[in-house]
């Protein structure tokens, strides 16, 4: 912790907490943008502006990819940046960033382009990329190590609620008759100018390493950071943990409005439900990760969360029995649902 926080320690919950709660906003703000702009585009692909060089069926996994593709490139200069760099500069400068390309996804709503909609999905995968590593960075800085595990478990599930509310919310939105995608501008825009004025209360957060020289060339970067995780047993298991579960993580969200549309045969609300147990889950596992490690951190957590969650994951592949559960059979003569087949 910094000599801030130990002069004024401070015992309420992060999200509450006078010095930490702007972070933990600021971070949950950015979640909810991001997933707000990215679900309505995909229902807006899906089910509003089919394009036959973008299927339904494929539109989860475009956008998903192309959101993921900067963390790939530019992940470990992001890492130097935030090493370099105040942290607390780095966040309002991602801010900043994101109030800039909220206005051209705005602009991609009203008119709807999909074209520029997409140029954005990628712009925020990198605004993302950039604050990635500040995320974590930050909590070490501002908490003791009995508080660690606590704090990113909150961090965690603070991540998730905003998926699930800014999901749910641009699944509502974009499907308002006429004006829906209108709303979804607005309210993208609204939402950055929110976290930027929480970003600005955060705390500083001084440089660990200011006189380091950045390698701009991601490739290099990236390799000599693999190797540098390889040479340690434990933070390259730990690696491929969160690698795993954010593999997973993305697939199903990606998945959820085509699944929802050609499996179950349901609608935008099929795919929000599928979104909230998801999240519900996420958020509740988050949390339990301080009561099971009992405080300090337990890297022992991470194999076992990997092997459950994959072990769950085999389910949804089998096709339901009987009809599909959301399907709506027609309406008999007499008004009545004709029986299924």
């Amino acid at each position: 912790p910094t000599p801030t926080d130990l002069a004024h320690p401070d015992a309420r919950p992060l999200p509450t907490s006078r010095r930490r709660a702007p972070f933990f906003w600021t971070q949950s703000l950015g979640a909810g943008t991001d997933n707000l702009f990215k679900f309505a585009f995909t229902v807006m692909i899906t089910s509003q502006l089919q394009r036959s060089w973008l299927p339904a069926s494929m539109a989860g996994l475009v956008i998903g990819a192309l959101f993921i593709l900067p963390f790939l490139l530019f992940s470990a200069t992001a890492g130097q940046a935030t090493d370099k760099y105040d942290k607390t500069r780095v966040i309002r400068f991602v801010k900043d960033l994101e109030i800039a390309i909220m206005v051209i996804a705005g602009y991609g709503f009203w008119t709807a382009n999909p074209y520029v909609l997409l140029t954005c999905v990628f712009l925020m995968g990198l605004h993302s990329t950039i604050f990635g590593p500040v995320k974590f960075a930050y909590l070490p800085q501002h908490l003791d190590e009995r508080e660690l595990t606590g704090g990113n478990g909150m961090v965690e599930m603070g991540t998730f609620v905003a998926i699930l509310l800014g999901q749910v919310a641009g699944g509502l939105l974009v499907t308002i008759p006429e004006i829906g995608r209108h709303y979804v501008a607005f309210a993208c825009v609204g939402l950055a100018l929110i976290g930027r004025i929480t970003a600005q209360a955060v705390p500083p957060s001084p440089s660990t390493d200011p006189a380091l020289v950045i390698n701009w060339n991601p490739v290099t970067e990236t390799w000599r950071n693999l190797k540098l995780a390889h040479g340690n047993v434990v933070v390259f298991r730990s690696l491929l943990g969160i690698s795993w579960m954010w593999f997973f993580g993305a697939a199903f969200l990606a998945q959820f409005p085509s699944f929802a549309k050609e499996v179950l045969h349901g609608d935008a609300q099929v795919a929000s439900l599928l979104l909230v147990v998801f999240s519900v889950g996420i958020g509740i596992g988050s949390l339990l990760c301080e009561v099971l490690s009992r405080r300090p951190v337990e890297i022992g957590l991470v194999p076992f969360g990997a092997n459950v969650q994959t072990v769950l994951s085999t389910d949804p592949h089998r096709p339901p029995p009987g009809p599909p559960p959301f399907a709506r059979h027609p309406r008999g003569p007499s008004g009545s649902r004709s029986p299924p087949p």
